[in-house]
């Protein structure tokens, strides 16, 4: 459909190597590094019994590992006439402000369906005095800061203060901790959008380089590697700061545990780098090229059909689903089986990325989804058991990983050939994406709810049982 020199598909293979070994390497890493550290984080928290301490290290510790999130810097570096630190530092400044929130809401026992309500209500309002323009960037950041990194730590913390509490309600409430680090970016940005002017709204589109022979494209990857390892160093650092000052003054860890995290982050730091290596030389360029040639050509309405396929599968090659999957399968003792959540989180995006491709090949303005999408999400709060409101919102940003903003923004990009209005209509791919979960895993729950209603009123030998998880 959008034939591709053969070098360049080389480069898009090569990618494919490197970003399955990065992945592999970084869910090893982050187990043994990320995990660890956010539930050890969380736990120690709630034990000080010290109000400012606990608001004080919530902020600053959603601040760092945002700074750290890859997906942001790529996000960062694809808006025009914002300099990327102004996105960073606001973000990450959102993201450790609802950070602190969630704490407080778990600590406190306030019901996440009344939070959300609020919070979402108030996001709307906002959107009313923003630029266009800001409204969707604003969306979008609350996609993209939930990626590999702030997802394992985050929803960590909720397992360790979840942990200290102990109560009946303890393991519904370590859910949504990521989903108010998701609104927090939202809010941060529209407010930059009341006050900021960008200098440009046309972006940059990506330059594909020329490769003949196999040597031209290991000379790619090469050369992109350093950048890599910079990029990952400079935002992992705050959090090996932050885990030495942690075990300074609680001493946590004993030597073997403490050389245990440390290789952890070995791994997570060598798995991201290969991950962003392969991305950023074979998979934004084509991302770009393929949705250009594809918009030009007499099949553009199949971009329709093929954004829906592409958004089913691409969803198991995000990092931090496995992460997710994991946490839901632990928490709920099996009774709610990943497998089930993928498939959902698959369907979800699959409808998000179709609806994407129609608005870039159409123009239609991103408020007639989100309104209705994020009213149906909340409403739907009050049908579903309360474990699967916090899976579900979470899920909402775990989704929109760095392939969804490495690969399918730019393929977006391309395909809306207007640049002036690049902005409007090819950004707002990650909220999408973003919101789509809210409903499917919503509804997830309510089928569970409904099967289980069932079974109540079947009677069984002591010796069989009713599988609940097809």
């Amino acid at each position: 459909m959008a034939p591709i020199p053969v070098g360049t598909l080389a480069l898009f293979l090569f990618g494919a190597v490197l970003l399955i070994l990065g992945m592999g390497l970084f869910v090893l890493g982050v187990d043994m590094f990320l995990v660890r550290l956010g539930e050890d984080f969380g736990a120690k928290m709630i034990a000080s019994k010290r109000v400012a301490l606990v608001a004080v290290i919530s902020f600053l510790m959603g601040f760092i590992v945002t700074i750290a999130e890859p997906a942001l810097l790529v996000q960062a570096s694809l808006v025009p006439g914002i300099p990327d630190v102004v996105i960073i530092f606001t973000v990450s400044a959102g993201v450790g402000l609802f950070l602190l929130v969630g704490v407080f809401r778990i600590l406190l026992r306030i019901p996440l369906s009344t939070l959300l309500v609020f919070l979402y209500f108030g996001v709307m309002i906002l959107s009313i005095f923003v630029p266009d323009n800001f409204v969707v960037i604003s969306f979008d950041s609350g996609g993209v800061t939930t990626g590999p990194v702030t997802v394992p730590f985050i929803m960590s913390i909720g397992l360790g203060l979840a942990s200290v509490r102990g109560d009946r309600e303890a393991r519904e409430d370590s859910f949504g901790l990521v989903a108010l680090g998701s609104i927090g970016p939202i809010i941060a940005v529209m407010v930059l959008g009341l006050f900021f002017k960008p200098d440009s709204v046309l972006p940059e589109m990506a330059h594909i380089p020329e490769v003949v022979m196999s040597s031209d494209v290991l000379l790619e990857f090469f050369r992109e590697i350093p950048r890599s390892i910079i990029d990952v160093a400079s935002a992992m650092w705050p959090i090996i700061v932050a885990l030495l000052v942690f075990q300074l003054f609680t001493r946590r860890y004993h030597k073997n545990q403490l050389i245990r995290v440390i290789m952890g982050a070995v791994y997570t730091f060598v798995g991201l780098a290969l991950f962003f290596t392969g991305v950023n030389v074979g998979f934004i360029p084509i991302g770009q090229h393929i949705g250009k040639y594809l918009a030009e050509s007499s099949l553009k309405w199949l971009l329709i059909p093929l954004g829906g396929v592409i958004g089913y599968f691409i969803v198991a090659a995000e990092p931090a689903i496995h992460v997710l999957r994991k946490q839901i399968e632990e928490i709920s003792g099996g009774g709610i089986p990943g497998k089930a959540v993928l498939r959902y989180l698959s369907a979800g995006t699959a409808v998000a990325l179709a609806i994407s491709m129609l608005r870039a090949l159409t123009g239609i303005s991103i408020y007639w989804f989100l309104v209705p999408g994020y009213a149906i999400a909340v409403l739907l709060t009050f049908f579903v058991p309360k474990i699967f409101i916090g899976i579900a919102f979470d899920s909402g940003g775990v989704v929109t990983g760095p392939m969804i903003s490495t690969f399918l923004l730019p393929f977006s990009m391309g395909v809306c050939l207007d640049p002036s209005k690049i902005m409007t209509d090819a950004f707002g791919l990650v909220a999408m994406v973003a919101m789509m979960p809210l409903i499917t895993l919503q509804l997830m729950g309510f089928v569970f709810k409904k099967r289980i209603n069932e079974a109540k009123n079947i009677d069984l030998p002591d010796d069989e049982f009713i599988e609940l998880d097809n």
